[in-house]
């Protein structure tokens, strides 16, 4: 096996005497401390995260918006320049291959995001996808690196950085512009249920806006937050996590996330017969949210019982720093949806309330 490769942030990770994991064949910072801090920070502050192991791939030409329509699940074709969309790719059985971030930076150019762990899936099957479009489809996260702040106090720390018009950049939308003298594609998107800023640069400018932010937060709180905080984060908000949540087990409405297919948008696209059977048939599992009575955690892989008998699956769980109990996400069986759950942790049923997704929602 190879060694994980480190991000262009790695010397900064070993100085701030981060905890390294390896993720998706990236080495990367798991916490730099407390991860209930880290992820307080989020909520209440600010928080700087490194990103660089997602996959960017460039896709370019006259027929890119065409090429994007077939291959995914949403209508690309209608992203205007400087928007962003989430979307998914999906093989012809309807079962998610990735969940994507799609930005539109000109007429024939798109950046597609993918997730680190299905980087090469997504790419072979764009490429495999774009035969007979007059469109070329390109790997390029060699090209860059990626960092996010996010946080109530990201609009205050990054307005002391760059001169971007901040205010009229809108939820998951891009614009290029120079932060702290270095050029980047800043996009308002995130993972974490908070407002909050994704910063694409060039490789050798990841340590100084990386050092720049962090210099500008100092006073609003602003800390350094790795991959668990970032977790913890993205379950409070409900937001699904590839081999967790999605798979190609199952499709976009098992996964409560059915708007993200455009059933209405014109011509085929991959997967479009079998989402459509399951669309009119119904999902075959339900995502529920569950919230522990208890204290003892319900953890990925761990069954659900209704009336002492499993009818599921958590897949994801942890201790909530915000609600202050036990949250997990777990697919049930569509039938037993209702009643009193439990969640057998480590041989003991753990009763659990159901509670409608997300668990957190931030205030506007």
């Amino acid at each position: 096996m190879s060694e994980p490769r480190p991000t262009p942030l790695h010397k900064v990770h070993e100085g701030l005497g981060a905890s390294l994991t390896d993720f998706a064949g990236w080495l990367m910072p798991l916490r730099y401390g407390s991860e209930t801090a880290e992820h307080q920070a989020v909520r209440t502050a600010a928080g700087l995260f490194d990103l660089s192991h997602m996959g960017e791939i460039a896709v370019h030409g006259a027929a890119a918006p065409d090429l994007l329509d077939y291959a995914l699940v949403g209508h690309l074709s209608k992203l205007t320049a400087g928007r962003a969309r989430y979307t998914m790719i999906c093989d012809a059985d309807g079962g998610v291959l990735d969940d994507l971030i799609v930005y539109r930076i000109d007429d024939d150019d798109f950046l597609v995001v993918a997730n680190a762990a299905n980087h090469a899936v997504v790419l072979a099957a764009l490429t495999e996808r774009a035969a007979g479009f007059d469109a070329t489809v390109t790997d390029r996260t060699d090209e860059w690196a990626l960092l996010a702040l996010q946080g109530p106090r990201t609009v205050e720390i990054l307005r002391r950085l760059t001169d971007a018009p901040l205010d009229d950049l809108k939820y998951y939308s891009s614009h290029p512009a120079t932060v702290a003298g270095y050029p980047v594609l800043l996009a308002r998107t995130g993972y974490t249920g908070e407002d909050g800023f994704e910063l694409f640069a060039k490789p050798d400018a990841a340590e100084p806006l990386w050092t720049a932010l962090t210099e500008a937060g100092t006073g609003d709180g602003l800390i350094p937050a790795g991959l668990a905080a970032r977790d913890t984060l993205r379950l409070e908000a409900g937001m699904p996590l590839y081999g967790n949540e999605l798979s190609r087990e199952v499709t976009p409405y098992e996964a409560n996330l059915g708007r993200v297919v455009k059933l209405d948008k014109p011509g085929d696209f991959v997967g479009r017969a079998a989402l459509a059977a399951r669309a009119e048939e119904g999902p075959r599992q339900t995502l529920i949210g569950l919230v522990g009575r208890g204290r003892r955690v319900p953890r990925h892989g761990y069954q659900v019982l209704r009336d002492g008998v499993a009818c599921g699956v958590v897949t994801s769980g942890a201790p909530s720093p915000t609600l202050g109990s036990p949250i997990a996400m777990a697919y049930v069986d569509t039938a037993d949806a209702a009643g009193e759950l439990a969640v057998d942790v480590r041989g003991r049923p753990e009763p659990a309330d159901r509670v409608e997704l997300p668990f957190y929602r931030r205030e506007r």
